[in-house]
């Protein structure tokens, strides 16, 4: 039984193994090869070496690409992982509550569903309903309102100091939903007896939440800044399709996966795209590690 337990794993694994290995290995292997070429599409590839990495560090795009990737590592995550805490809190634990049995506001079943909403949304369409709120005239959801008020609109897409962050209050309002549900169900399997503890010990709601709640949910918290972390590298859609001459004006919402493209598909600059997209590979790879170790600390078992 046990000479027959091996050869039945490999042929387990085998299909799974080799389609990974084609499908994602295979193009991280082509697109590190590429990256040492001048392929520009149409002829065979030269060999260039480290040049395209060479011209990556004078290339002004790519470092304000860089920066702007900066300010979304800290926004993103602070802000949805904050707002997501304090909407899941309320859902599962802000109801109040006696002998330990917390419960959520009232109409918290119908607010998860509202809070989900905009996963279920592809991101184009999203990018396209904020252009609709962000429209510098009457017609614009927020500019309207403030128009008939008297006020002048505000030009969310257009000035180079507001673009970037009216880009990054649609990424949060992307992915407050789903960090929302994802804390809810980490708080609704904490054990009631340990409020209840807490309780009797005199806490409130605002003790109960950084002295019970936020403890208890660290892991959670880790993978959650990991993911928003990942998306912050990524942004590509919504700056594609909402932001001025894509990634405008004048670069003040350019991100990475927009100037791989840009190289890639508008200039034909295969080889250095590629160069483009395996420092942004290694950037992410090295963010993800970075997260993970930091945030390492001994975690809170509960039963």
């Amino acid at each position: 039984m046990r000479h027959g337990r091996y050869p039945f794993i490999i042929g387990f694994l085998f299909v799974p193994v080799v389609l990974y290995s084609v499908f994602v290995v295979g193009p991280y292997g082509q697109a590190f090869y590429i990256a040492l070429t001048d392929w520009h599409g149409l002829s065979a590839p030269n060999w260039v070496g480290l040049d395209n990495f060479r011209r990556l560090l004078d290339d002004t795009a790519f470092w304000k690409a860089i920066q702007h990737h900066g300010i979304l590592l800290l926004a993103l995550p602070l802000i949805t992982i904050a707002i997501a805490l304090f909407f899941s809190f309320l859902l599962n634990v802000g109801g109040g509550g006696s002998g330990g049995d917390r419960r959520g506001v009232w109409g918290s079943s119908f607010y998860r569903v509202v809070f989900f909403f905009p996963q279920v949304l592809a991101v184009a369409i999203i990018a396209v309903l904020f252009q609709t709120v962000y429209r510098p005239n009457e017609s614009g959801l927020i500019n309207g309102v403030l128009m008939k008020l008297g006020f002048d609109p505000v030009l969310f897409l257009i000035r180079p100091n507001l673009a970037l962050w009216s880009i990054i209050a649609v990424l949060v309002w992307q992915c407050v939903g789903f960090y929302v549900v994802l804390f809810s169900a980490g708080m609704a399997s904490i054990p009631a007896e340990i409020y209840e503890a807490a309780e009797l010990d005199g806490a409130n709601r605002i003790t109960l939440f950084f002295r019970v709640t936020l403890p208890l949910l660290w892991d959670t918290l880790q993978v959650a800044w990991v993911y928003l972390g990942i998306a912050a590298f990524d942004a590509f859609a919504i700056v594609a399709v909402l932001s001025i001459d894509q990634g405008g004006p004048d670069g003040a919402t350019t991100v990475l996966a927009m100037e791989i493209y840009r190289n890639a598909f508008v200039y034909s600059r295969y080889g250095y795209a590629s160069a483009m997209g395996v420092a942004l590979f290694f950037l992410t790879l090295t963010f993800a590690a970075l997260t993970l170790r930091l945030s390492k600390r001994e975690s809170v078992e509960y039963s």
